[in-house]
């Protein structure tokens, strides 16, 4: 699974969007949506998930595990107050996705000790604080990430607030990939700013 630039969306993205960073070479896209309805949200993750079907891309649902299930999505991914990795793997079967975030270290001890084939990767952060999510956790850094990230049974995905910049000293740390939301949704063209964190990530 190739978590080089994992691109979370805004709310209620439109088509175009996902459309630009699809083409650019995103590797891996996540609808997240705190407060659209189930029903909303499973037609459009359906959409969605057919669309990255078509790019080969991994298509992950944020926290819903009822739309992860009904909505033909590669997985899910959850936060620590999302309920329990275990049940959730059992919930997903061992064939999809199942992304937790991270942080900090006494949370990645509880993680290691999850049975093995449970989580397929972690999100590591906030590294930095981010107005993409609000009442964020105390942000980590680049050392704490690093440590998280080397120490990790699984591959480590940073997020909050990186950037293309950054992008050596994650790879260096020891991550899989960066997770951005803005660096692409607000980008005056998403898919060149696609393709630009994913030479960047390949040149690093």
């Amino acid at each position: 699974m190739n978590l080089s630039v994992y691109f979370v969306t805004p709310h209620n993205p439109d088509d175009a969007l996902v459309t630009a960073a699809l083409r650019g070479g995103a590797s891996i896209i996540q609808l997240r949506d705190k407060t659209a309805p189930d029903d909303v949200l499973i037609k459009q993750a359906t959409h969605l998930a057919g669309l990255a079907k078509e790019y080969g891309v991994p298509f992950i649902i944020n926290d819903r595990l009822k739309v992860a299930l009904e909505s033909g999505a590669s997985g899910l991914h959850m936060g620590q107050s999302d309920g329990d990795p275990v049940a959730m793997r059992e919930a997903l079967g061992p064939d999809k996705i199942l992304g937790l975030s991270i942080e900090n270290e006494d949370q990645l001890a509880v993680a290691a000790a999850l049975p093995e084939g449970t989580l397929d990767y972690i999100g590591c952060g906030p590294v930095r604080a981010t107005p993409s999510k609000l009442n964020h956790a105390t942000p980590i850094g680049f050392e704490t990430l690093s440590r998280i990230a080397k120490a990790a049974p699984v591959p480590c995905v940073a997020i909050g607030g990186v950037k293309e910049a950054d992008i050596p000293v994650v790879k260096a740390g020891g991550c899989a990939g960066l997770s951005v939301v803005s660096a692409i949704s607000e980008a005056d063209d998403p898919e060149a700013a696609t393709r630009a964190l994913i030479t960047a990530w390949e040149a690093a």
